[in-house]
Protein backbone atom coordinates (compact mmCIF):
# COMPACT_ATOMS: atom_id res chain seq x y z
CA UNK A 1 0.00 0.00 0.00
CA UNK A 2 1.46 3.84 -1.03
CA UNK A 3 1.46 6.08 1.39
CA UNK A 4 -1.25 8.00 -0.37
CA UNK A 5 -3.43 5.02 -0.58
CA UNK A 6 -2.59 4.56 3.44
CA UNK A 7 -3.74 8.42 3.54
CA UNK A 8 -7.04 7.31 1.80
CA UNK A 9 -8.10 4.45 3.98
CA UNK A 10 -7.56 6.21 7.11
CA UNK A 11 -9.80 9.03 6.34
CA UNK A 12 -12.43 6.66 4.82
CA UNK A 13 -12.02 4.73 8.50
CA UNK A 14 -12.63 7.98 10.35
CA UNK A 15 -15.56 8.83 8.94
CA UNK A 16 -16.73 5.87 9.08
CA UNK A 17 -16.81 5.66 12.79
CA UNK A 18 -18.12 9.37 13.03
CA UNK A 19 -20.94 8.62 11.18
CA UNK A 20 -21.74 5.35 13.58
CA UNK A 21 -21.11 7.11 16.11
CA UNK A 22 -23.73 10.05 15.28
CA UNK A 23 -25.99 7.37 14.77
CA UNK A 24 -25.77 5.56 17.83
CA UNK A 25 -25.60 8.91 19.87
CA UNK A 26 -29.20 9.75 18.22
CA UNK A 27 -30.99 6.59 19.23
CA UNK A 28 -29.67 6.78 22.56
CA UNK A 29 -30.56 10.63 23.32
CA UNK A 30 -34.15 9.39 21.52
CA UNK A 31 -34.05 6.77 24.27
CA UNK A 32 -33.03 9.10 26.85
CA UNK A 33 -35.89 11.13 25.87
CA UNK A 34 -38.47 8.79 26.20
CA UNK A 35 -39.73 9.07 22.53
CA UNK A 36 -37.82 6.59 20.50
CA UNK A 37 -39.27 4.12 18.04
CA UNK A 38 -37.62 1.29 18.52
CA UNK A 39 -34.87 0.98 16.24
CA UNK A 40 -34.12 -1.68 13.65
CA UNK A 41 -34.16 -3.06 10.30
CA UNK A 42 -36.69 -0.96 8.04
CA UNK A 43 -39.93 -3.15 7.64
CA UNK A 44 -40.60 -4.49 4.34
CA UNK A 45 -43.12 -5.56 2.42
CA UNK A 46 -41.77 -8.37 -0.36
CA UNK A 47 -38.79 -6.99 -0.15
CA UNK A 48 -39.17 -3.47 -0.72
CA UNK A 49 -37.84 -0.97 1.18
CA UNK A 50 -40.22 1.37 3.66
CA UNK A 51 -41.56 4.27 3.21
CA UNK A 52 -40.87 6.65 6.21
CA UNK A 53 -43.61 9.43 6.97
CA UNK A 54 -43.20 12.30 9.39
CA UNK A 55 -46.26 14.29 9.85
CA UNK A 56 -46.87 16.93 12.33
CA UNK A 57 -49.84 16.14 14.29
CA UNK A 58 -52.79 13.67 13.43
CA UNK A 59 -55.50 15.90 14.93
CA UNK A 60 -56.02 18.43 11.97
CA UNK A 61 -58.05 17.14 9.27
CA UNK A 62 -55.91 17.89 6.49
CA UNK A 63 -53.18 15.68 7.83
CA UNK A 64 -55.59 12.98 8.81
CA UNK A 65 -56.85 13.05 4.84
CA UNK A 66 -52.97 13.01 3.56
CA UNK A 67 -52.00 10.34 5.67
CA UNK A 68 -55.15 8.30 4.87
CA UNK A 69 -53.99 8.53 1.12
CA UNK A 70 -50.44 7.49 1.49
CA UNK A 71 -51.26 4.59 3.57
CA UNK A 72 -54.50 3.53 0.75
CA UNK A 73 -51.49 4.30 -2.13
CA UNK A 74 -48.62 2.54 0.15
CA UNK A 75 -51.37 -0.53 0.38
CA UNK A 76 -52.17 -0.85 -3.45
CA UNK A 77 -48.15 -0.78 -4.11
CA UNK A 78 -47.50 -2.87 -1.67
CA UNK A 79 -45.28 -1.37 0.47
CA UNK A 80 -45.33 -0.51 4.42
CA UNK A 81 -45.49 2.82 5.60
CA UNK A 82 -43.72 4.08 8.84
CA UNK A 83 -45.48 6.88 9.95
CA UNK A 84 -44.55 8.76 13.27
CA UNK A 85 -46.79 11.95 14.42
CA UNK A 86 -45.45 14.69 16.39
CA UNK A 87 -48.11 16.26 18.11
CA UNK A 88 -47.41 19.28 16.86
CA UNK A 89 -44.03 20.04 18.61
CA UNK A 90 -41.16 20.16 16.31
CA UNK A 91 -38.13 19.37 18.90
CA UNK A 92 -40.11 15.54 19.23
CA UNK A 93 -40.60 15.74 15.12
CA UNK A 94 -36.59 16.19 14.69
CA UNK A 95 -36.34 13.28 16.97
CA UNK A 96 -38.69 11.24 15.01
CA UNK A 97 -37.04 11.74 11.73
CA UNK A 98 -33.56 10.96 13.44
CA UNK A 99 -34.76 7.76 14.62
CA UNK A 100 -36.77 6.60 11.79
CA UNK A 101 -33.28 7.30 9.42
CA UNK A 102 -32.08 4.09 11.71
CA UNK A 103 -34.33 2.55 10.54
CA UNK A 104 -32.91 3.14 6.69
CA UNK A 105 -36.14 3.68 4.93
CA UNK A 106 -35.89 4.31 1.05
CA UNK A 107 -37.70 7.75 1.41
CA UNK A 108 -38.95 10.31 4.05
CA UNK A 109 -42.60 11.50 2.83
CA UNK A 110 -42.52 15.42 5.72
CA UNK A 111 -45.24 17.20 5.99
CA UNK A 112 -43.37 19.66 9.07
CA UNK A 113 -44.79 21.02 11.72
CA UNK A 114 -42.59 24.27 11.16
CA UNK A 115 -40.79 25.28 8.46
CA UNK A 116 -38.18 26.97 9.97
CA UNK A 117 -37.06 24.07 12.15
CA UNK A 118 -37.97 21.32 9.73
CA UNK A 119 -34.44 22.11 8.02
CA UNK A 120 -32.53 20.06 10.91
CA UNK A 121 -35.09 17.11 9.72
CA UNK A 122 -34.09 17.46 5.88
CA UNK A 123 -30.43 17.88 6.40
CA UNK A 124 -30.58 14.72 8.79
CA UNK A 125 -32.19 12.80 5.82
CA UNK A 126 -29.75 14.21 2.89
CA UNK A 127 -27.09 13.14 5.46
CA UNK A 128 -28.33 9.33 5.14
CA UNK A 129 -29.18 9.59 1.31
CA UNK A 130 -32.55 9.29 1.73
CA UNK A 131 -34.82 11.61 -0.38
CA UNK A 132 -37.42 13.86 1.02
CA UNK A 133 -40.44 14.54 0.00
CA UNK A 134 -42.15 17.71 1.86
CA UNK A 135 -45.71 18.26 2.01
CA UNK A 136 -47.99 21.04 2.56
CA UNK A 137 -44.94 23.37 4.26
CA UNK A 138 -41.33 23.87 2.89
CA UNK A 139 -38.91 23.50 4.82
CA UNK A 140 -36.43 26.80 4.82
CA UNK A 141 -33.41 26.96 5.75
CA UNK A 142 -29.55 26.85 4.17
CA UNK A 143 -28.20 23.11 2.65
CA UNK A 144 -31.94 21.95 2.50
CA UNK A 145 -32.47 19.17 -0.32
CA UNK A 146 -36.26 18.41 -1.64
CA UNK A 147 -36.68 15.92 -4.25
CA UNK A 148 -40.05 17.72 -4.59
CA UNK A 149 -42.41 19.87 -2.85
CA UNK A 150 -46.05 19.36 -3.05
CA UNK A 151 -48.87 21.92 -1.92
CA UNK A 152 -52.23 23.45 -2.27
CA UNK A 153 -51.32 26.67 -5.03
CA UNK A 154 -52.06 28.77 -1.58
CA UNK A 155 -51.42 32.02 -3.74
CA UNK A 156 -54.20 31.30 -6.56
CA UNK A 157 -56.70 29.58 -4.01
CA UNK A 158 -56.42 32.55 -1.62
CA UNK A 159 -56.12 35.59 -4.77
CA UNK A 160 -59.55 33.70 -6.53
CA UNK A 161 -61.43 32.97 -3.36
CA UNK A 162 -61.09 37.05 -2.19
CA UNK A 163 -61.81 38.11 -5.74
CA UNK A 164 -65.17 35.92 -5.21
CA UNK A 165 -65.77 37.40 -1.59
CA UNK A 166 -65.45 41.45 -3.06
CA UNK A 167 -67.39 40.68 -5.96
CA UNK A 168 -70.29 39.36 -3.86
CA UNK A 169 -70.03 42.50 -1.74
CA UNK A 170 -70.25 44.96 -4.69
CA UNK A 171 -66.54 45.60 -5.09
CA UNK A 172 -66.53 48.10 -1.80
CA UNK A 173 -66.56 47.82 1.93
CA UNK A 174 -64.82 47.40 4.99
CA UNK A 175 -63.03 43.57 5.18
CA UNK A 176 -61.29 41.90 8.25
CA UNK A 177 -58.28 39.68 7.44
CA UNK A 178 -57.63 36.39 10.50
CA UNK A 179 -54.00 35.50 9.53
CA UNK A 180 -52.46 31.35 10.40
CA UNK A 181 -49.62 31.11 11.82
CA UNK A 182 -47.20 33.92 11.14
CA UNK A 183 -44.11 33.18 8.82
CA UNK A 184 -45.76 29.84 8.23
CA UNK A 185 -45.90 28.72 4.53
CA UNK A 186 -49.73 28.38 3.64
CA UNK A 187 -49.92 31.70 6.22
CA UNK A 188 -47.66 33.75 3.98
CA UNK A 189 -49.18 32.42 0.49
CA UNK A 190 -52.79 33.24 1.62
CA UNK A 191 -51.58 37.04 2.28
CA UNK A 192 -50.10 37.31 -0.88
CA UNK A 193 -52.98 36.03 -2.65
CA UNK A 194 -55.61 38.22 -0.88
CA UNK A 195 -53.53 41.16 -1.36
CA UNK A 196 -53.03 40.77 -4.93
CA UNK A 197 -57.19 40.46 -5.43
CA UNK A 198 -56.83 43.63 -3.20
CA UNK A 199 -55.01 45.34 -5.91
CA UNK A 200 -58.01 45.35 -7.93
CA UNK A 201 -60.72 46.69 -5.59
CA UNK A 202 -59.28 50.27 -4.52
CA UNK A 203 -62.56 50.40 -2.81
CA UNK A 204 -61.86 47.48 -0.45
CA UNK A 205 -60.89 48.50 2.86
CA UNK A 206 -58.49 46.32 5.06
CA UNK A 207 -59.72 47.73 8.81
CA UNK A 208 -58.44 44.82 10.88
CA UNK A 209 -55.93 41.90 10.92
CA UNK A 210 -55.47 39.90 13.66
CA UNK A 211 -53.17 36.56 14.14
CA UNK A 212 -55.82 33.36 14.97
CA UNK A 213 -52.97 30.70 14.33
CA UNK A 214 -55.48 28.31 12.40
CA UNK A 215 -57.53 27.83 15.41
CA UNK A 216 -61.79 28.26 15.75
CA UNK A 217 -61.63 29.60 19.46
CA UNK A 218 -58.67 31.92 19.10
CA UNK A 219 -60.70 33.25 15.70
CA UNK A 220 -63.84 33.07 17.66
CA UNK A 221 -62.38 35.82 20.25
CA UNK A 222 -60.66 37.86 17.80
CA UNK A 223 -63.97 37.83 15.33
CA UNK A 224 -65.64 39.23 18.54
CA UNK A 225 -63.38 42.19 18.98
CA UNK A 226 -63.30 42.99 15.57
CA UNK A 227 -67.48 43.48 14.94
CA UNK A 228 -67.39 45.42 17.84
CA UNK A 229 -64.73 47.92 16.85
CA UNK A 230 -66.38 48.19 13.29
CA UNK A 231 -70.22 48.18 12.80
CA UNK A 232 -69.93 48.74 9.13
CA UNK A 233 -68.02 46.09 8.49
CA UNK A 234 -68.82 43.63 5.43
CA UNK A 235 -66.72 40.88 4.97
CA UNK A 236 -64.15 38.48 6.79
CA UNK A 237 -61.21 36.18 5.42
CA UNK A 238 -60.04 33.35 7.83
CA UNK A 239 -57.56 32.01 6.27
CA UNK A 240 -58.43 28.61 7.39
CA UNK A 241 -61.85 27.16 7.54
CA UNK A 242 -61.45 26.56 11.51
CA UNK A 243 -60.90 30.18 11.58
CA UNK A 244 -63.59 31.42 9.04
CA UNK A 245 -66.00 28.99 11.11
CA UNK A 246 -65.09 31.35 13.95
CA UNK A 247 -65.84 33.95 12.83
CA UNK A 248 -69.12 33.18 11.56
CA UNK A 249 -70.02 32.00 14.85
CA UNK A 250 -68.84 35.27 16.20
CA UNK A 251 -71.30 37.18 13.91
CA UNK A 252 -74.21 35.11 14.52
CA UNK A 253 -73.65 35.31 17.90
CA UNK A 254 -73.78 39.17 17.60
CA UNK A 255 -76.84 38.80 15.03
CA UNK A 256 -74.39 40.58 12.45
CA UNK A 257 -76.86 39.52 8.95
CA UNK A 258 -75.00 39.66 5.42
CA UNK A 259 -71.67 39.33 6.80
CA UNK A 260 -69.61 37.30 3.93
CA UNK A 261 -67.53 34.77 6.00
CA UNK A 262 -64.61 33.17 3.83
CA UNK A 263 -62.01 30.29 4.70
CA UNK A 264 -59.49 27.56 3.02
CA UNK A 265 -59.40 24.09 3.17
CA UNK A 266 -62.72 22.41 2.46
CA UNK A 267 -63.39 20.65 5.89
CA UNK A 268 -66.49 18.14 5.62
CA UNK A 269 -68.13 20.88 8.41
CA UNK A 270 -67.44 23.54 5.69
CA UNK A 271 -69.45 21.81 3.53
CA UNK A 272 -72.29 22.31 6.18
CA UNK A 273 -71.73 25.38 7.06
CA UNK A 274 -71.64 27.08 3.12
CA UNK A 275 -74.98 24.55 3.03
CA UNK A 276 -76.87 26.52 5.96
CA UNK A 277 -75.39 29.94 4.95
CA UNK A 278 -73.46 30.13 8.34
CA UNK A 279 -70.46 30.38 5.85
CA UNK A 280 -70.69 31.64 2.33
CA UNK A 281 -67.78 29.93 0.44
CA UNK A 282 -63.94 27.71 0.91
CA UNK A 283 -61.41 26.41 -1.39
CA UNK A 284 -61.32 22.70 -1.32
CA UNK A 285 -57.85 21.54 -0.85
CA UNK A 286 -56.97 18.00 -1.77
CA UNK A 287 -55.07 16.15 1.33
CA UNK A 288 -56.22 12.62 0.16
CA UNK A 289 -54.51 13.54 -3.46
CA UNK A 290 -50.98 14.74 -2.28
CA UNK A 291 -50.76 12.20 0.01
CA UNK A 292 -50.94 9.68 -2.71
CA UNK A 293 -48.81 11.69 -5.08
CA UNK A 294 -46.02 11.78 -2.55
CA UNK A 295 -46.08 8.11 -2.54
CA UNK A 296 -46.18 7.55 -5.97
CA UNK A 297 -43.33 10.12 -6.22
CA UNK A 298 -41.43 7.95 -3.03
CA UNK A 299 -41.75 4.81 -5.26
CA UNK A 300 -40.30 6.50 -7.88
CA UNK A 301 -37.14 7.64 -6.25
CA UNK A 302 -36.46 4.54 -4.41
CA UNK A 303 -36.55 2.64 -7.75
CA UNK A 304 -34.35 5.35 -9.72
CA UNK A 305 -37.06 5.93 -11.98
CA UNK A 306 -37.96 9.81 -10.60
CA UNK A 307 -35.82 12.27 -12.63
CA UNK A 308 -38.65 13.73 -14.44
CA UNK A 309 -40.30 14.30 -10.86
CA UNK A 310 -40.84 18.21 -10.66
CA UNK A 311 -39.50 20.40 -7.75
CA UNK A 312 -42.83 21.68 -6.82
CA UNK A 313 -46.44 19.95 -7.39
CA UNK A 314 -49.02 23.00 -7.04
CA UNK A 315 -52.63 21.04 -6.98
CA UNK A 316 -55.14 23.86 -7.32
CA UNK A 317 -58.37 23.97 -4.68
CA UNK A 318 -62.34 24.08 -5.74
CA UNK A 319 -64.07 27.00 -4.77
CA UNK A 320 -67.34 25.87 -2.66
CA UNK A 321 -70.04 28.28 -2.52
CA UNK A 322 -73.64 27.58 -2.03
CA UNK A 323 -74.32 27.74 -5.41
CA UNK A 324 -72.58 24.36 -6.24
CA UNK A 325 -71.65 22.60 -3.16
CA UNK A 326 -74.51 20.35 -3.58
CA UNK A 327 -72.29 19.50 -6.77
CA UNK A 328 -69.49 18.25 -4.43
CA UNK A 329 -68.77 15.47 -2.06
CA UNK A 330 -65.87 15.85 0.39
CA UNK A 331 -64.97 12.61 -0.22
CA UNK A 332 -63.07 14.08 -3.39
CA UNK A 333 -60.96 16.00 -1.62
CA UNK A 334 -60.55 14.24 1.85
CA UNK A 335 -60.39 10.61 0.92
CA UNK A 336 -62.97 7.66 1.02
CA UNK A 337 -63.57 8.24 5.11
CA UNK A 338 -63.96 12.45 4.55
CA UNK A 339 -67.44 12.03 5.90
CA UNK A 340 -66.68 10.85 8.97
CA UNK A 341 -64.29 13.49 9.76
CA UNK A 342 -65.90 15.26 12.49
Amino acid sequence: MTQAQLETWKRRSSTMRANQWSRSLGVLMLVAAGRAIVPGPAAHAAGKPAIAVAVADQKSLFYIAAVAGMRDEAKKEGYTLNVASAADNSTLQINQIQNLLVRQPGALIFIPQDATSAAAGVRAANQSGVPVIAVDERPEGTNVKLATYIATDSVKAARDLCTWMFNQIGGKGELAILHGVLGATAELQRTQGCQEALQKFPDIHVVAQQTANWDETEAYKAAQNILTAHPDLKAIFGESDAMAMGAAKAAKQADRQGLVVVGIDGFPTMFKAVKSGLTQATKAQRPYEMGEMAVRDAIQLINNTGKAIPAEQLVDAQLITKANVDQFSPTTFYGPTANTMY
